[in-house]
């Protein structure tokens, strides 16, 4: 007992020599924290001041965004008459210059259809020209009818003189009663009877001016019912150039849903054509990117098919009128329910480089990343002038009319026409197609016209 009391007092050599170890731990290193602090935060300090050296001499100078994609003139290609699909000439991914025969429709309705439009031509010609030559009798029996009045008027003049004679005569007995009176009937008959082809020359004149009234003023050439009949044809034949389809543009078939024999009515979608030369890129700006966007801007665009190693230089055309969201099939209701704010993005319309398109086609719907040069506002952000030229134009349908007119005027000048029994060639020379929505060209003219237009305040 007392060798452990004195063992675990506090006064003997072991209770004094435990607590050493703990006075024995090694220092700290401030000094050496205090750098490491230091470097951190001049690394920050230098991050921060590198940082804000690019933001003010480089990204406040440019918009960016990754939510753009390409767009084009997606053509579709409908019939215009109903009709049996007899051929197809184009398939999917075929490239196609502008009158290129795409589908043939079955001609067989169209031609039986022409052929009775044009001898319902032929015959009313034949009854307007009788019309006018029955002009002819009718101005002859006038003049018969005239002649006669003019004979019979001669007739009761000199009946009347003969009255007028006889009767000083009659009192002195020289003339009889009875061949007085007997000079007296002759001069009441020759009366009667001019007054009677007095008559008929005016039924003879209203007989003629009824003809006139329907041929008066014109030739049979351009009478009512001969251009009735005309315009009667050349919507027959028409109807039967539109059963060849063919592409108003050049481009790629895309989307061919027709199929041989099938049965299509007029506007029904057989089959897409796509224009890869004229491209433009539809950039989804958020609204609050919109400030410094301005019409005639650069653009940098990358496309994710080709990476960042193509660069595509392009141009603003034109700013939207509304946010995508408002113009969607189902608009945002919100003021119903719970309102959550969701930042809104205005489609900005870029156009495209001819060069760059050659060189690095793209296809309609690819996704792109846009950057453009803000630094020259002296733009519009919104078109202050309306469009001078076509978005689009062609005179690929203008070349069906002439061979209608030259048949119609052989009908009209009285040939014999042989009924068409095949749809006519094609003609041989392409007809032009001009204007392209987002091409180059028509970006160059919008961007020069809003030359003249003030900047648009900041917002």
């Amino acid at each position: 007992m007392n060798d452990n009391t004195q063992s675990n007092s506090p006064n003997s050599p072991n209770a004094s020599a435990s607590p050493a170890p703990a006075a024995a731990r090694p220092a700290g290193n401030p000094q050496g924290r205090r750098k490491g602090l230091t470097a951190v935060a001049a690394a920050v300090v230098l991050g921060a001041i590198a940082w804000g050296g690019w933001h003010y001499m480089v990204s406040r100078n440019f918009q960016t965004t990754d939510n753009a994609y390409v767009g084009g003139n997606v053509v579709q290609i409908t019939p215009q008459v109903g009709g049996t699909v007899i051929s197809i000439g184009a398939d999917d991914t075929d490239y196609v210059t502008p009158g290129h025969l795409l589908v043939q429709l079955d001609t067989a309705d169209a031609l039986v259809a022409l052929s009775q439009a044009e001898s319902q031509l032929a015959q009313t010609v034949r009854q307007t020209r009788t019309l006018y030559a029955n002009d002819a009798p009718l101005m002859a029996q006038v003049a018969s009818r005239q002649a006669d009045l003019s004979r019979l008027q001669a007739d009761a003049a000199r009946a009347h003189d003969d009255v007028q004679r006889r009767r000083p005569l009659l009192a002195t007995g020289a003339v009889g009663q009875e061949e007085f009176q007997h000079a007296q009937a002759q001069a009441k008959s020759a009366q009667d009877a001019a007054v009677a082809a007095r008559a008929a020359v005016r039924a003879a004149q209203a007989q003629l001016e009824a003809a006139q009234a329907t041929t008066k003023g014109g030739t049979a050439t351009d009478y009512p019912a001969v251009l009735a009949a005309a315009a009667k044809v050349r919507e027959s034949y028409l109807a039967l150039e539109r059963t060849r389809l063919i592409a108003p543009v050049q481009g790629y078939v895309a989307k061919r849903g027709v199929q041989l024999g099938q049965r299509v009515a007029s506007g029904a979608p057989l089959m897409t054509v796509v224009d890869l030369n004229n491209l433009w890129v539809d950039a989804n700006f958020k609204e609050s990117q919109l400030a410094d966007l301005r019409i005639g801007q650069k653009a940098e665009l990358e496309a994710d098919v080709y990476g960042s190693k193509v660069i595509y230089h392009g141009t603003i055309v034109g700013l939207g009128a509304g946010t995508g969201a408002a113009f969607s099939l189902l608009p945002a209701q919100n003021a119903t329910g719970n309102w959550i704010k969701v930042v809104q993005r205005v489609p900005v319309r870029i156009s495209l480089s001819p060069e760059d398109l050659q060189q690095h086609p793209l296809r309609v719907g690819l996704s792109m990343e846009v950057k453009v040069d803000i630094r020259d506002r002296s733009g519009s952000s919104l078109a202050a002038h309306p469009r001078t030229t076509p978005v689009a134009q062609t005179t690929l349908y203008d070349v069906n009319m002439p061979a209608a007119d030259a048949r119609i005027a052989q009908i009209i000048a009285g040939k014999n026409l042989a009924p068409l029994t095949s749809l006519p060639d094609a003609p041989a020379t392409a007809p032009t197609t001009v204007g392209a929505s987002g091409s180059a060209a028509t970006a160059r003219q919008q961007v020069a016209s809003q030359s003249a237009v003030p900047a648009a305040p900041a917002q």
